[in-house]
């Protein structure tokens, strides 16, 4: 019932938000991120968790765009676990972002343990897309809704012409984001998700919901922070707090690093993960 009116709550928020929204929302703005001569769509800076990131930056401008790589280790109580992700994401329209991913994932045992590890996989293919139907310079604010579709691939040894995804899932979620001051940036993403097994039809649900506090340092797009990944499925409960950091490498290329903490006792312990972000010029 918690996990149902947390997502209640934030839908009832929209509409008290898009009371307040300026009615022309296709109007242009000018945007001190450009010359003073420049009108474009208005964007409010927001700092971008890096293990569950967004699908585009909020308040995305069409024709923004940019690929991420990423490779992760987590040690789990019987075997290790390497993930991997490539992501290209773009702004097709103001406001709008889609995003493909394929994310991998690699297995093995360890040494202490009696246990085989998993079978090795391409996770899925990951097919989104994210709108941002508010954007608030007045409040430091911004709101979106997004969708992610995930089919999920078998494991690799026994992957067939005829036997090659597993499960279909489905992810509604929606964003809010809010800057603090001049340098505190907070987000929640939220939203249910069904997985249907397309062996027997059988369907499963689940919630997720993830809380980000951020510090940008002045005057640059580098910051610190953590996300806190909380996770209800099949009963059971997980959280997972990510204290993280990201660094302009480059003016195009930022490294991006995460350390993850179980906050229960279970099979996941300590995780690390590297994201490379490369934002190419037009």
């Amino acid at each position: 019932m918690k996990k149902e009116l947390v997502f209640i709550y934030f839908l009832s928020c929209i509409g008290v938000l898009v009371a307040q929204q300026n009615r022309h929302i296709k109007e242009k703005f000018v945007s001190t991120d450009y010359l003073e001569d420049t009108l474009v769509p208005v964007k409010v800076k927001h700092a971008e968790p890096l293990y569950i990131d967004l699908i585009r930056d909020l308040g995305a401008r069409k024709g923004e765009k940019e690929w991420n790589v990423g490779f992760g280790l987590i040690d789990n109580l019987n075997h290790d676990e390497y993930e991997a992700l490539v992501e290209y994401e773009w702004a097709v329209a103001d406001r709008i972002g889609l995003e493909v991913e394929l994310p991998f994932l690699f297995y093995s045992s360890n040494s202490l343990s009696k246990e085989s590890a998993p079978s090795n996989r391409i996770e899925s293919i990951k097919l989104a897309g994210q709108w941002s139907f508010i954007v608030n310079p007045k409040t430091k604010s911004s709101l979106a809704l997004g969708y992610i579709n995930e089919l999920e691939f078998v494991d690799l040894d026994v992957m067939d012409s005829k036997n090659v995804f597993q499960e279909n899932i489905f992810n509604p979620f929606i964003i809010a984001a809010q800057r603090i001051g001049a340098n505190w940036h907070s987000l929640i993403y939220t939203g249910p998700n069904w997985k249907y097994a397309l062996n027997n039809g059988h369907v499963t649900s689940g919630y997720e919901a993830h809380f980000n506090l951020h510090y940008m340092i002045p005057n640059t797009n580098n910051f610190v922070g953590f996300e806190t990944n909380m996770n209800w499925e099949r009963g059971d409960f997980i959280t997972i707090l990510r204290p993280q950091m990201r660094v302009d490498v480059t003016e195009e290329i930022k490294l991006g690093l995460v350390v993850g903490v179980p906050l229960e006792k279970a099979d996941e312990r300590m995780s690390f993960f590297i994201r490379m972000i490369w934002e190419p010029g037009p």
